[in-house]
């Protein structure tokens, strides 16, 4: 049975894209068809990524959205683009990153509904084993609707004051909406920080397993979004938390 996960995070620059990449390439190398799907539309990026810039987007989410394109002509085979040869095949459903695209969401918006058949659609036939949606910060429609039809939700978060707010309110959110698992993933933690400790205080505030305690790596930051670091850096020790975070997701709730 396939599977859909939600990656989300309250607030914006937790590193929320990454880690869906990263973690959506280490699925596919196991030899999974995964698709990810780009919902940000208000800020769309995750296409940088997987080496998809924006001149090479001929159809997006948006124009499915908006009745130009059936869901299948926006989605993207970017296995080999990856640098790597995966067991499995990687696809990309990216939004489109043109300013009168985006303007026209805020002002106009879009029946969220049409999100329920899309997703049902990829997954059909791209024969996909998982869908992985990168969501929008914050809380809205979009959001709810994605977290309420997912297997699996990761909440990305930062160690700051302002991200354990907003994470308390994405974690009763999701709670109320039954979702079957939802694992945390503490991202961007400073060396002076304890990874257990920070574990642990975060489990015990939210009472929600923390799946990976993420450390701030200069490799990261100096590969600034060129591609993606586990497939780049395959034996860097953060690839194995990506790893670990990649087989709880796996497991059956």
């Amino acid at each position: 049975m396939s599977k859909i996960i939600s990656i989300h995070s309250f607030r914006g620059g937790t590193g929320k894209s990454n880690t869906t990449a990263n973690l959506a390439a280490l699925l596919a190398d196991q030899g999974l068809r995964v698709g990810v799907i780009d919902t940000d539309i208000q800020s769309p990026g995750i296409h940088v990524l997987f080496g998809l810039v924006g001149g090479e987007i001929r159809h997006s989410l948006n124009d499915y959205l908006w009745g130009r394109c059936a869901i299948g002509e926006a989605a993207y085979d970017v296995t080999e683009r990856s640098g790597n040869s995966l067991k499995g095949r990687l696809f990309l459903i990216p939004c489109s990153i043109q300013a009168n695209e985006i303007v026209n969401v805020l002002r106009e918006g879009y029946d969220v509904s049409l999100l329920t058949s899309g997703f049902r659609q990829l997954i059909s036939e791209l024969a996909l084993d998982v869908l992985m949606i990168d969501t929008h910060p914050g809380l809205n429609e979009e959001t709810l609707f994605s977290i309420a039809i997912s297997q699996a939700l990761v909440i990305i978060l930062r160690p700051d004051q302002q991200d354990y707010e907003g994470t308390g309110v994405t974690v009763e959110v999701a709670r109320s909406l039954d979702v079957p698992r939802m694992l945390l993933v503490v991202n961007k933690t400073p060396a002076a920080f304890s990874p257990a400790e920070v574990k642990t205080r975060v489990e015990q505030a939210y009472g929600c397993e923390v799946a990976a305690v993420l450390p701030h790596t200069d490799a990261m930051m100096t590969l600034a979004s060129s591609g993606i670091f586990a497939l780049r850096y395959p034996d860097h020790p953060l690839t194995a938390l990506y790893a670990q975070v990649a087989t709880r997701l796996l497991e059956k709730a």
